[in-house]
């Protein structure tokens, strides 16, 4: 292909060598990622940071740890970069709609650099906000587009495989910067500006490495239709497929992707992100713009959803488990021992999902997370105030308590940190998929600012009476998932349409439903929908096109069959 070019690993690779290519090349966006939400947990506790730079601390008598006196301004300075990154991806979601998903990636990468490199030369709290307000916005770039570029480019067998590795990498920059901040926090006796500025420089080695090869990758096929450069989309798609004996498999699939692109032409104006979250209100005022497909219901689904994970508890243990070590009666260098290992634990945690998230399904899974969390943070609370209250005991309780906020990191890993992500990707129809999963990063960071603003306060107020906080939401989830969240596990794209074609938001009315749709009408399940699509997007295997109810509001499929005809559906409620 002359328009690609020879410099692209696209020429060289193919099929599953192509793919974790690709998948290396994402896998730096979410270990940066994860580095820098692991890297505020070190910085914080810095005496040159916290005293002398932000001066929202002091030191305590006789010993290097830190002791807030502003929580306001510590919890403003962490979380504004979440304002960022909720900026950042809903910028980054129509970016990629434009000019492709490799640019958006290296536009985020950049980013991301600018505003690493202002964090570790801050002066001041104010120059300190600004800077990580535009880290955060390179972040929120490369989290949408980076999981939508692997998505469109993996096939269906390989992408709970895919989510779940890159997810275990997350975790690993979440490790390699408490473990470089807890190294760097010996330099200098501790006072050195050495001990949070490095950590911080620190990201930009792998943004750069991000942002230098990510032009010889290539572009989500998917997308190259869309702008109608299908010569270019058809070539990758031959080589991410296998072209030898495989050219119907890659043929049939950019046909597919072709008529999804022709579907979205129909319905665009409804696509818009303020069609989508406004589509939940009625119809007397403009809401319901979707018809059928609920886009509406399904985005209020997906932000409450990265709401809740967060404040399960997952964001305190994260940010401020020196906080959480020092109510159990830990102190110092050993609460931040303790803390590493314990994101060790995390990211080992993180591959039981691998073995568990498609055998379970996404709902019994949230369930078995949300107890083993629930009663590891009220136990957790119970014994870090029973270290308080018996100081002759404190090494006992304190062990104890340390133990159950080991197992509650464990038990989110397992289940609590993939699916809110995994989710979006799944629920949402093809044609908005990229800004679906935009309104799940919103979620995240709305959940995220929200409590790493309120938990220094809460903490210095209430203490560990802020793990029953994390325990009440953990078994409150569990009702929220029974009654509203639909189970996607084993379900198809077309499914997934049908699944939400129900007017009621209980998921027993929506089960029911869906149930009945697929019993009368099984040539919905069982053919490709998709603007008359000619291959099954689970199997890849063609079957005849039928006439049947267009998902998009409003429109129905007129296009002719290629064999027997079938007779209009109507979905009702």
């Amino acid at each position: 292909m002359d328009k690609i070019s020879k410099f692209n690993v696209v020429h060289r690779y193919e099929r599953r060598a192509l793919l974790v290519a690709i998948n290396c090349e994402g896998s730096l966006a979410i270990f940066f990622f994860g580095y820098d939400q692991g890297m505020m947990g070190s910085v914080n506790v810095s005496i040159d940071y916290a005293v002398n730079v932000m001066k929202f601390g002091h030191v305590a008598p006789n010993s290097t740890q830190v002791v807030v006196d502003n929580t306001l301004l510590q919890g403003g300075i962490t979380s504004v970069y979440y304002l960022g990154c909720l900026v950042g991806c809903l910028v980054g979601g129509w970016i990629a709609e434009k000019v492709g998903r490799i640019k958006v990636i290296a536009l985020g990468s950049i980013w991301g650099v600018f505003g690493a490199s202002l964090q570790c030369s801050a002066q001041n709290s104010n120059w300190m906000i600004c800077a990580r307000l535009i880290n955060g916005i390179g972040t929120g770039m490369l989290n949408v587009i980076v999981p939508v570029w692997s998505t469109e480019t993996a096939p269906h067998t390989s992408r709970g495989m895919f989510v779940s590795v890159e997810f275990f990498l997350n975790i690993f920059g979440v490790v390699v910067a408490y473990w470089l901040g807890f190294g760097c926090s010996y330099v200098g006796g501790g006072y050195s500006s050495f001990v949070w500025r490095f950590p911080v420089a620190f990201q930009i080695i792998p943004l750069l490495f991000l942002f230098a090869i990510v032009w010889f990758f290539p572009e989500s096929p998917r997308w190259l239709v869309k702008v109608g450069r299908e010569d270019e989309a058809r070539y990758i798609l031959g080589r991410l497929r296998g072209e030898t004996g495989n050219d119907d498999l890659a043929e049939a699939e950019f046909q597919d992707i072709r008529n999804v692109a022709e579907l979205e032409k129909k319905s665009g104006k409804l696509n818009s992100y303020f069609h989508m979250l406004w589509d939940v209100m009625p119809k007397a005022i403009g809401g319901g713009s979707s018809g059928v497909l609920h886009i509406g219901r399904r985005v209020q689904l997906v932000v409450w959803l990265q709401i809740l994970q967060e404040w399960i508890g997952i964001a305190g243990v994260t940010i401020y488990a020196n906080d959480i070590f020092n109510q159990a009666g830990y102190s110092g260098q050993k609460a931040r021992w303790i803390s590493g290992v314990n994101d060790i634990t995390y990211m080992f945690s993180t591959l039981i999902a691998i073995f568990t998230l498609d055998r379970l399904g996404r709902r019994v899974s949230l369930y078995w997370g949300a107890i083993v969390m629930g009663v590891s943070m009220f136990l957790a609370g119970g014994l870090s105030r029973g270290a308080e209250n018996n100081p002759e005991k404190a090494g006992q309780y304190g062990a104890a308590a340390a133990a159950f906020t080991f197992i509650f990191t464990a038990g989110f890993g397992a289940t609590w940190l993939t699916i809110p992500w995994l989710y979006p990707a799944e629920i949402f129809p093809l044609q908005i998929r990229a800004k679906g999963n935009a309104w799940g990063v919103v979620g995240w960071s709305i959940g995220n600012g929200w409590t790493v603003l309120l938990l220094p306060t809460m903490f210095a107020h209430i203490h560990e009476k802020v793990l029953y906080i994390f325990g009440a939401v953990n078994f409150l989830t569990i009702p929220i998932v029974w009654a509203l969240y639909p189970e996607s596990n084993q379900r198809t794209l077309e499914e997934m349409d049908l699944l939400f074609a129900s007017n009621s938001w209980w998921n027993w009315d929506a089960e029911t439903n869906f149930a009945r749709l697929r019993e009368e009408n099984p040539e919905l399940v069982q053919a490709a929908q998709r603007g008359g699509s000619v291959v099954d997007p689970e199997t890849g295997v063609r079957r005849k096109s039928v006439r049947g109810p267009s998902l998009v509001a409003g429109q129905r499929d007129e296009s002719p069959t290629d064999l027997d005809e079938k007779p209009d559906v109507q979905m009702k409620n």
